[in-house]
């Protein structure tokens, strides 16, 4: 997920045109093509929303021909081969038909899909990457997960942009 400093991960009116940074540290890794190259080849499937779906239509697909598997009630419909709609409980979709065939699930997405995925013990990791702005109100993040979760900071990564990404493994 893609972060403010202060927690929100879009503007209330669900834009996102604030994620590019034109900040310039220093000590910071340049994050190149190859960097980020590197690190989608390492997902085998995406699991998503309907809203990040719609959302990422919008953007420009940025999935490529993985497999993206997007959970919804609603009749979508889609010309990527790579994408399949799928409905019915969150945990039996993961535990049953993604785990079994891909490795690296990554879910990209909301609050909603990302809270269901903490509360049923589904997420083993969480990267979150924060820009360097306070956008003062917006979508939150992480908002009332009513639950403490105990973190492993797996790592951190400083960007000459000023963007900051950390990793955490979730304790269980």
């Amino acid at each position: 997920m893609v972060s403010s400093l202060d927690g929100f991960i879009a503007k209330k009116d669900g834009t996102v045109s604030w994620m590019r940074s034109n900040d310039n540290y220093e000590k910071g890794i340049t994050l190149t093509d190859e960097y980020i190259e590197e690190f989608l080849e390492s997902i085998d499937c995406y699991i998503m929303g309907s809203k990040t779906y719609e959302h990422a239509l919008e953007l420009g697909w940025p999935y490529g021909n993985k497999p993206v598997f997007v959970l919804t009630s609603k009749k979508l419909e889609t010309s990527k081969e790579n994408v399949e709609f799928c409905s019915g409980e969150l945990k039996e979709i993961v535990n049953n038909r993604l785990k079994p065939n891909y490795q690296n699930i990554w879910m990209v997405g909301g609050s909603k899909l990302t809270k269901e995925f903490m509360r049923m013990g589904l997420a083993d990791e969480i990267v979150l990457t924060i820009m360097p702005i306070i956008l003062g109100d917006g979508l939150l993040f992480f908002d009332y997960i009513g639950k403490q979760y105990e973190l492993h900071l797996k790592d951190v990564m400083a960007f000459k942009d000023g963007m900051v990404e950390l990793s955490y493994e979730i304790r269980k």
